[in-house]
């Protein structure tokens, strides 16, 4: 019966976050709905729909795009209302009803303006090369010694691209421009322009930047207008146009809330047609990637700054698999933004721009994508597993904010002409990093495990020691405490579940002195939490009570348990720092704690 109700009140309490949180799926903006009517059915019959949708609500759909024949894809003015009574009256005619979520570009603003050249002797002769202090930091000059994206096509999926100069030498495939239904797919925003130039800027070329694989080509595709903004519908046509055209990998720094099964249906096409696809994680600071970098079969892409430190703005937790350089600019310093050279939207010439976001750093992946591509390796589970596996790991990351590490373009290389993944590589990535990984799932990669089941088998040790003194029976009540002073649910601690926010389960996965930081997600005790004093209350609320006594007494032996390994392991604690004054604090507070319980105990004893 008590088993039963801590699961039910622990049920309630996961069913308050699910519905205290709004998730990103209903968080996208829209003024349109996707109709994706079923292939089994002929054009006749989908005219009929149509006809009958226009003469019941006054709106009419129509094809996306010329590419939305095949798949009957329409498109139709409309908000909720419109939305529900579509599902109502034609669910069995369609794969989906959707909202045609509003996506946009994944960048912070800065200022742009024209950088003035200076001279540098430097490898590649670009001569602003040296401002890149982005390709440096991924080890890309150690990547170009064995390849540099040869024969790989690489879909940009933004505003457009234009050919500008320091693009002249970059080769070009035929796109589309999916916002004005036209082949050309020219850049009327800039950024597009400065993402196409990350992945593959003309180099050497005595002029500008560099890009990362130079020699790969450019499949421009536009899906953002002007504005930044652009439909779900087109940007899952422009994916299947990508992987109908032989791209290889797909690059779209673009995103926004509101999952999509259009979008979804389009990402596994290309990925089954062996495109790789990487997406930026958005911008807006928040404890999960937003859409398209979601998908299972996306990579999804943090920022870094220039010292390789986790960026304010960028998004984190579920849905980034790496990390890579974004860029933080200072006011008018622009030195620590990515710089290319691209499109200026005011009068249509170019410039040499920096600007940061995930927009930024997702380019970074999809240009050294390009890089292992060329080494011969195509299938895009096995790419998407070299750069993991081949990523810089950060051991201290209990948000996620790195996924399975920092990009490192020439360990991808390495790894890449290796032929394949070794077992033993993989199994080195299973155990190292990603959503596979052990230590992801149970901890975040933050707290050792070792030392939680320490402080849990700890925690049982201290009270059958005290039990040989002062005679108890062992209960429900008793062990929970235990556990809960002691290590908590640590196993919930770094668990990701899709939309919902994360701290329900650091606080979970907490033992008390751990409850102080486990909403920011903090590794540092809290003093008042880390101490006595909670057990101490718990005691004298609960003294009295059958039950609930053992549970105060088994949590202040569990907090002393606690307390006693942190004061070994990592004695960090707010305000008194992580040397001898911190491991006094724990050590004192953990044997009061012990004799609290000794006393508590005591008091049981005699009253029985």
């Amino acid at each position: 019966m008590k088993r039963f109700l801590l699961l039910c009140l622990f049920l309630l309490g996961l069913g308050w976050a699910v519905s205290n949180f709004t998730g990103l799926a209903t968080r996208g903006t829209y003024d349109s709905i996707v109709l994706d009517f079923r292939e089994e059915l002929s054009q006749t019959e989908i005219a009929d729909r149509v006809r009958t949708i226009a003469d019941r609500y006054n709106v009419v759909p129509h094809l996306n795009s010329d590419f939305s024949q095949r798949d009957n894809v329409y498109v139709v003015r409309g908000d909720r209302d419109l939305l529900k009574s579509l599902r109502k009256s034609f669910r069995g005619d369609t794969e989906a009803i959707e909202p045609n979520y509003i996506y946009s570009i994944d960048t912070e603003p800065v200022n742009v303006g024209a950088i003035i050249f200076d001279d540098m002797d430097r490898f590649p002769d670009d001569p602003l090369y040296g401002k890149q202090w982005n390709f440096r930091s991924i080890n890309v000059e150690e990547a170009w010694k064995e390849t540099r994206g040869d024969g790989v096509t690489v879909a940009v999926i933004d505003t457009g691209v234009s050919q500008i100069t320091d693009l002249k030498d970059t080769e070009f495939v035929p796109g589309y421009d999916f916002v004005n239904d036209r082949v050309q797919a020219s850049d009327d925003n800039g950024h597009g322009t400065h993402v196409a130039g990350t992945i593959a800027q003309s180099t050497n070329n005595g002029y500008g930047v560099a890009g990362i694989a130079h020699q790969a080509k450019i499949m421009p595709l536009k899906v953002l207008s002007a504005g930044g903004g652009g439909t779900i519908s087109d940007i899952a046509e422009a994916i299947k146009f990508a992987a109908d055209n032989n791209a290889d990998v797909i690059n779209m720094s673009l995103g926004g809330g509101g999952e999509s099964a259009l979008m979804k249906e389009a990402i596994d096409y290309a990925y089954d047609q062996g495109v790789v696809i990487i997406a930026a994680a958005g911008n807006s600071g928040q404890n999960a990637a937003g859409y398209p970098a979601r998908y299972p079969k996306v990579i999804g892409v943090s920022a870094l700054d220039s010292l390789g430190n986790k960026t304010p703005y960028s998004n984190f937790g579920a849905g980034v698999d790496l990390s890579a350089p974004g860029g933080l600019t200072q006011g008018e310093n622009q030195d620590g933004g990515i710089l290319q050279e691209t499109v200026d939207p005011e009068n249509g010439g170019s410039t040499f721009a920096a600007f940061q976001g995930t927009s930024m750093a997702s380019p970074h992946v999809a240009g050294v994508a390009a890089l292992i591509r060329a080494t011969g390796v195509d299938d895009p589970e096995q790419i998407s597993a070299i750069l993991k596996e081949s990523s810089r790991k950060v051991q201290e990351d209990p948000l996620n904010h790195f996924g399975a590490g920092q990009l490192d373009a020439a360990s991808a290389v390495q790894v890449a002409l290796r032929g394949q993944i070794t077992f033993r590589d993989f199994f080195r990535w299973l155990r190292d990093s990603g959503y596979l990984n052990p230590r992801f799932w149970i901890d975040g990669g933050a707290v050792a495990l070792l030392p939680k089941v320490a402080m849990v088998v700890g925690s049982y040790l201290l009270a059958w020691f005290l039990r040989n003194y002062f005679p108890f029976q062992w209960s429900w009540s008793m062990a929970s405490g235990l556990v809960a002073g002691s290590g908590g649910l640590f196993f919930l601690r770094g668990l990701y579940i899709f939309d919902l926010p994360q701290w329900p389960m650091r606080v979970m996965g907490s033992s008390v002195p751990e409850l102080g930081g486990a909403i920011q997600g903090s590794g540092v005790l809290n003093p008042l939490f880390a101490s006595v004093l909670i057990p101490a209350v718990l005691v004298v609320l609960f003294l009295g009570h059958p039950q609930w006594k053992w549970a105060a007494i088994g949590t202040t032996i569990g907090v002393a348990s606690c307390l006693a390994v942190s004061a070994v392991i990592s004695p960090a604690v707010w305000g008194l720092g992580g040397g001898a004054i911190a491991r006094g604090f724990l050590i004192v507070n953990a044997l009061l704690c012990i004799g609290l319980a000794r006393m508590a105990l005591k008091t049981e004893t005699k009253a029985a």
